[in-house]
């Protein structure tokens, strides 16, 4: 039975060692990180806060979001991180479901969530982006010294919305336990030292800048950089300084686009790891060649963290997602039938291990459609190759179903990204009169002379059966995308819905 905060060993590490620098704001120290995040935890308990209440933040990234996450670690209490973007619709829904007795928002925001809560019985206190606020404020006058309380490994420790795409959001349970063995399995994978500082641009309301990025670092006894968003000019800048970039495909393709961006910036680095989003064969070598790195891609969920990750010494295959970590068992099922498949066969991403949520908070119906004993359903589809390398083909929900057959869009969106007038590109089905869904291929093109539709059909007819070659083409100047890099294509399908029905 250990709390997360002690198996992450803050208070271990030499207490004058940096945590965290900041453009234009003092650094932080390992000792100062346990200080605030004991005054943080007192100042819980003054909020009327217990173990196993719910601690909602919605606030702009800051320094202080962390101390607050590693207090209600120390308090016994479950972190509850909001999308700063979430409207008060949705953050009223998440509102109603969790019952937060603490919500901490922006002092722009308090007044607005003063009214959803309703009640009356959850106190609302602020938290604004320079890190003043009244929880601050109420922080400073508290005592740094907090006795962390013990808490089983099954013990909740936050709990993330998913984005409802299908359906009302679903709050993902995640036990100090599932963040402990995933923070452990990391340090072992990607090889993180006392010696690492971490580019820190990812927001800290998702998985992977929250307990990927932070915990790895807390674990390893590393460094970050902590930015407030990815921007080029201070990520580049940051390299000189760091080891390690976490980042999205985006942030990828946006060095790329940097003439500012090259192999000597990029020198002192030793791993750039990509997840969140699926990324393109084509932007990994442009990458490795522009700077003798191979970005190690990795897969995780919300309702998992990390999965599965290419090696840190060994190959890391484009397109690929790469292998299981430590504890981690990987197996392809049939969608329907849950009957595991041969090597090779495309099926559903089924997923056992210590790293597994607990299921879904106020949803106990939802277990037995989700698990099959041990092993989690993540609703992606995918095949394990002959080396054991994980591929993911698409989302089950991304599935085309065109005149009676499978169409897999990630691998048609290969394909296309291969063609030199193709940007980025995202294939969707919309309904079809006579096929029942039509394939569509939604392209952002590199130029204007690019956006040929007959051109770009024409590149595809040696490369793919002529059922998955798309029925229609149509160009945009940038595909949608959410918080975390990740293409909508809920969005797509709903723009595109009567496409062949004009």
């Amino acid at each position: 039975m250990a709390n997360l905060f002690d198996t992450l060993g803050v208070s271990e590490v030499d207490p004058g060692r940096t945590f965290a620098v900041r453009p234009d704001l003092p650094a932080i120290s390992y000792g100062e990180l346990v200080a605030q995040s004991g005054c943080y935890a007192t100042a819980l308990a003054f909020c009327g806060v217990a173990p196993g209440d719910r601690v909602l933040v919605q606030a702009e990234k800051c320094i202080e979001m962390l101390y607050l996450y590693l207090a209600c670690l120390r308090a016994g209490a479950i972190f509850l991180p909001a999308n700063p973007d979430y409207t008060r619709d949705e953050l009223g829904f998440i509102i109603e479901d969790a019952y937060p007795s603490l919500i901490v928002c922006s002092p722009a925001s308090a007044t607005s969530l003063a009214k959803t809560t309703g009640t009356g019985k959850t106190r609302c206190e602020t938290l604004a982006p320079n890190g003043s606020g009244t929880l601050p404020d109420l922080a400073s006058e508290c005592e740094e010294t907090f006795a962390t309380r013990a808490v089983p490994d099954s013990g909740l420790a936050a709990i993330l919305y998913t984005s409802g795409t299908t359906g009302r959001p679903k709050g993902a349970m995640l036990s100090h336990g599932n963040l402990a063995s995933n923070a452990l399995a990391l340090l072992e994978a990607w090889q993180f030292g006392p010696e690492d500082r971490l580019i820190h641009a990812l927001p800290i309301f998702h998985t992977h800048g929250l307990f990927v990025g932070t915990n790895v670092t807390l674990i390893a006894g590393a460094s970050m950089l902590f930015l407030p968003k990815f921007e080029n000019p201070a990520v580049i800048n940051g390299m000189a300084q760091a080891s390690v970039l976490m980042g999205v495909p985006t942030f990828y393709i946006r060095l790329l686009a940097d003439p500012a961006f090259d192999g000597d910036v990029a020198r002192t680095m030793r791993l750039f790891v990509s997840g969140s989003a699926p990324l393109s064969a084509d932007v990994h070598c442009e990458f490795e060649q522009r700077t003798g790195h191979a970005i190690l891609e990795r897969y995780g969920m919300t309702e998992t963290n990390m999965n599965t990750s290419n090696p840190y010494a060994g190959e890391r295959r484009p397109g690929t997602v790469g292998v299981p970590l430590p504890g981690v068992e990987i197996r392809i099922t049939d969608p329907e039938t849950r009957v595991p498949l041969a090597q090779g066969e495309v099926g559903m991403i089924e997923i056992a291990g210590p790293n597994v949520f607990a299921g879904y908070w106020n949803m106990p119906e939802r277990r037995a459609q989700d698990f099959d004993g041990r092993f989690f359903s993540s609703g992606d589809l995918g095949r394990i190759d002959e080396d054991g390398y994980l591929h993911i083909v698409g989302r089950d929900k991304d599935l085309i179903i065109s005149g009676g057959l499978n169409v897999y869009p990630a691998e048609i969106e290969a394909v296309i990204d291969d063609l030199p007038s193709v940007r980025e590109a995202a294939v969707i089905g919309v309904p079809h009169p006579d096929l029942g869904e039509g394939v569509v291929a939604v392209i952002a093109a590199r130029n204007k002379a690019g956006e040929d539709a007959a051109a770009l059909l024409k590149g595809l007819e040696g490369s793919l059966a002529r059922f998955k070659q798309p029925k229609a083409v149509v160009f945009v100047d940038e595909l949608p995308r959410n918080a975390m890099g990740k293409i909508q294509k809920t969005v797509l399908r709903e723009r595109f819905a009567g496409l062949f029905s004009q």
